[in-house]
């Protein structure tokens, strides 16, 4: 290929324009479920695939973040995420009686968007120190020094056992003569 003045000239533009449009891209770049509103819309949706009673507001609010925070990932994420959420605020859907938000739920069970949302509650609901305080979790033995070492031997969400031996048990092991295992009897079968 010989190179003309036309292609160079061709190529340098294009390479300019190409520079130009990639930093105006990132400049402008849009973030999704940035409305006041938003938030709260993923919240309810998590809130509807996890109820919990006890779990506050705040809770289901950072879970919510965590989740708009992924559908923000790329260009396909972000598309797909403002479909879901449209469709959400379509259906007022953070107004809607918890059986109808069940209803709609499992209308989208299986999209995209709805594999996103659930997906990161499941994890990050239950990974929330909040949670943990009000579930009773103490956390990883790990860095308490291990299962063994660490107090985990603290069940005070557990009645004490009781601990009595069965009268007969307790003759059976303090005999100590010889004849206790030679009373056993031995039926032979044929």
């Amino acid at each position: 290929m010989t190179i003309t003045r036309r292609n160079l000239l061709l190529g340098a533009a294009s390479a300019i324009a190409y520079t130009q449009l990639s930093t105006l891209q990132t400049k402008a770049d849009i973030k999704i479920a940035s409305k006041a509103g938003d938030q709260q819309m993923v919240a309810s949706m998590c809130r509807a695939l996890y109820p919990h009673k006890r779990f506050a507001e705040n809770i289901y609010m950072d879970v919510a973040a965590g989740a708009i925070k992924k559908g923000n990932a790329d260009t396909g994420s972000k598309i797909m995420f403002r479909v879901g959420l449209d469709g959400l605020q379509a259906k007022k859907f953070d107004k809607l009686s918890f059986k109808k938000q069940t209803k709609y739920l499992k209308s989208i069970e299986g999209s995209p968007f709805f594999n996103l949302v659930r997906g990161h509650t499941t994890v990050a609901l239950y990974d929330h120190k909040q949670v943990w305080k009000i579930l009773g979790y103490e956390g990883d033995s790990f860095s308490k020094g291990g299962y063994k070492k660490g107090q985990y031997d603290d069940l005070d969400w557990l009645p004490n056992p009781r601990i009595e031996e069965h009268p007969d048990l307790a003759a059976f092991l303090n005999d100590s003569s010889p004849t206790k295992y030679a009373s056993s009897k031995i039926i032979k079968t044929n």
